[in-house]
C-alpha cells in the first residue's frame, strides 16, 4: 500500500518550504543514514499518529505568466496537485486575499481534491488577526487552518485535519495482484521504447490505465509470468541549464512513479554510461526500499570485447555502492536483445522482497556471524546482540536488540547485513536494520 501523498501549494513567499521543513524536520520518522544519497528536499516524509505522509513541496504558483522558469513551476505544481491526497493551500495572512490566491483556489477546487486552507505567518498564541477571516471567502468547503510555518504553532491541527480526510478504501484500492513496475530514468534512456518493446511483443495486453501523473499512462498487462503494471516516467526531464531550482523537480515525477510501484527498471544509457542524474534516479529507489534491477540499454551499440562488460559492471558498482544487491541487465529496447529477460528478474527481486525468515534462522544466522566475527568493543565495553527478528517486508526489516545501540558501529551493521545476504539472498532489495536497546518495544 502506498503512502498517503500531501502536496503544500501556494503562490510565491507564503512560506510553503518553511512549512514543509518544519513537518519534515520535527516530525521525521527515523531511518537509517543511507552513504551516496542525499533526500531532495522537495519530497519528504513524516509520521502523524501513527500515519506515515509523504509531502511534497511545490514551487510558487504564478497563476498568469509567460516567464519559463515560473510556468515551469506551475506546471509541476499542477503535477503534484494531481497527485496528492490532500491538498495544503498555503496563503499569507499579512497580505491578505490577493487575486493570485483567487486564481489559485479555482485551479484547486477543479481538481477535486480536499483542500485545507493553511493560513500562515498567524504568529500570535490564541488570538487571530482580523485578516484570517477574509479567507473564508475563497469558498472552500473546509475551514481555514492557522498555522506559523516558523514557530510551528497550528501544525498539530492541520495534520489532524489531513488525516480525517483520507481515503478510507486506500488500502482496498491499492491490493491487487499485479506487480507495479516503474521504469526510471534521464531523458532518452529507452524507458519508453522498452515498454513500448514489451508491450508490442505481447498479445495480452489488459487494458491501458490512467497514470498518477498528467502525462503518464501505465500500461497493464498480462503473461505467462502474472500480472503486470508498468508507470512510464517519460516526462522527467533535468532542466539545469534553465535553472538549479527546477532541477529539484525533474525528480518529481519519479518520486511518484517509485513510491507506486513494487519493483524500479532502473534505465542507463550505455552510450553515455553512468551519470550524477543516473546515480541520483537510483538513489531514490534505494531510499524508497523498492526492490530494483538495473538496465543497461543500447547496448547494441557499444563495441565490445571479452572486458567490456566487467568494465561497466564495476563502474555501475563503483557510482552505486550503496546498491550493489541489484542485478545489472544488458539489453537493446531497440532491437529487443535480452528483454525476455526482464520479467523472470522482476519476479525474481519482488519475491526476494517479500521474503520472510522465522526468528529462529535468523538467530542461528547471528549467532554464527558473531562467533566468527566478535562484535566490536569502546572503552573496555563490548557489543553484545541478544536476539534480531524481521518486523516486516519490502523491505526486509530487522530489529537487532544488543546492551548499547552507540556500540553498534556502521561496519559491523554491514557485516551483519552481508551475512543475511550470504545465507538468504535477498538479491535485488535493500535489507533495512533497526538496532535498538533490549528494554525498547519492537514495533
Amino acid at each position: 500500500m502506498s503512502k498517503p501523498i500531501v502536496a503544500i501549494v501556494g503562490r510565491p513567499n507564503v512560506g510553503k518550504s518553511t512549512l514543509f521543513n518544519k513537518l519534515v524536520g520535527e516530525r521525521r520518522s527515523i531511518v537509517e543514514d543511507t552513504p551516496g544519497v542525499t533526500r531532495d528536499r522537495i519530497y519528504g516524509e513524516t509520521v502523524w499518529n501513527g500515519i506515515p505522509l509523504v509531502l511534497i513541496d511545490t514551487g510558487g504558483i504564478e497563476p498568469k505568466t509567460d516567464d519559463l522558469i515560473l510556468s515551469k513551476m506551475r506546471d509541476q505544481a499542477q503535477i503534484a496537485i494531481d497527485t496528492a491526497d490532500v491538498i495544503l493551500f498555503l496563503c499569507d495572512v499579512r497580505t491578505g486575499v490577493t487575486a493570485d490566491d483567487r486564481e489559485i483556489a479555482i485551479m484547486l477546487k477543479k481538481s477535486r481534491k480536499p483542500v485545507i486552507p493553511c493560513i500562515n505567518k498567524c504568529d500570535s498564541v490564541g488570538t487571530l488577526p482580523g485578516e484570517f477571516y477574509e479567507f473564508y471567502e475563497l469558498g472552500f468547503e473546509l475551514d481555514p487552518v492557522a498555522v506559523s510555518s516558523v514557530h510551528g504553532t497550528g501544525t498539530g491541527d492541520l495534520l489532524d485535519a489531513v488525516v480525517k480526510l483520507l481515503p478510507e478504501n486506500r488500502e482496498d484500492e491499492e491490493e491487487d495482484d499485479c506487480v507495479k513496475v516503474a521504469v526510471i530514468g534521464k531523458p532518452n534512456a529507452g524507458k519508453s521504447s522498452l515498454i513500448n518493446r514489451i508491450v508490442g511483443s505481447e498479445r495480452l495486453i489488459v487494458s491501458p490505465v490512467a497514470g498518477t501523473t498528467r502525462d503518464a499512462v501505465d500500461t497493464d498487462m498480462e503473461n505467462e509470468y502474472g500480472k503486470f503494471r508498468f508507470i512510464d516516467t517519460a516526462g522527467m526531464r533535468r532542466s539545469a541549464k534553465i535553472n538549479d531550482k527546477i532541477e529539484k523537480y525533474s525528480v518529481l515525477r519519479a518520486h511518484m512513479a517509485v513510491e507506486r510501484a513494487d519493483v524500479c527498471l532502473i534505465m542507463i544509457d550505455a552510450t553515455e554510461g553512468i551519470t550524477e542524474q543516473d546515480e541520483k534516479i537510483a538513489g531514490i529507489a534505494h531510499e524508497a526500499g523498492k526492490a530494483s534491477i538495473i538496465i543497461v540499454n543500447k547496448w547494441d551499440l557499444i563495441e565490445k570485447d571479452n572486458s567490456t562488460v566487467n568494465k561497466f559492471n564495476e563502474k555501475i558498482l563503483t557510482a552505486l555502492s550503496y546498491m550493489t544487491y541489484a542485478p545489472i541487465l544488458y539489453i537493446s529496447a531497440k532491437t529487443g536483445q535480452r528483454v525476455d529477460k526482464i520479467f523472470e528478474q522482476i519476479l525474481y527481486v519482488f519475491n526476494q522482497s517479500r521474503m520472510r525468515i522465522s526468528t529462529g534462522m535468523l538467530n542461528d544466522v547471528l549467532a554464527e556471524a558473531t562467533m566468527r566475527t566478535q562484535p566490536p568493543t569502546d572503552k573496555g565495553r563490548r557489543l553484545k546482540i541478544y536476539y534480531m527478528t524481521q518486523i516486516r517486508v519490502a523491505p526486509p526489516t530487522f530489529v537487532l536488540f544488543c546492551n548499547n545501540v552507540e556500540l553498534f558501529h556502521f561496519s559491523y551493521q554491514r557485516y551483519i547485513e552481508n551475512c543475511l545476504r550470504n545465507t538468504f539472498g535477498f538479491r535485488g532489495t535493500p535489507v533495512r536494520l533497526i538496532v535498538r536497546a533490549k528494554d525498547e518495544d519492537a514495533d
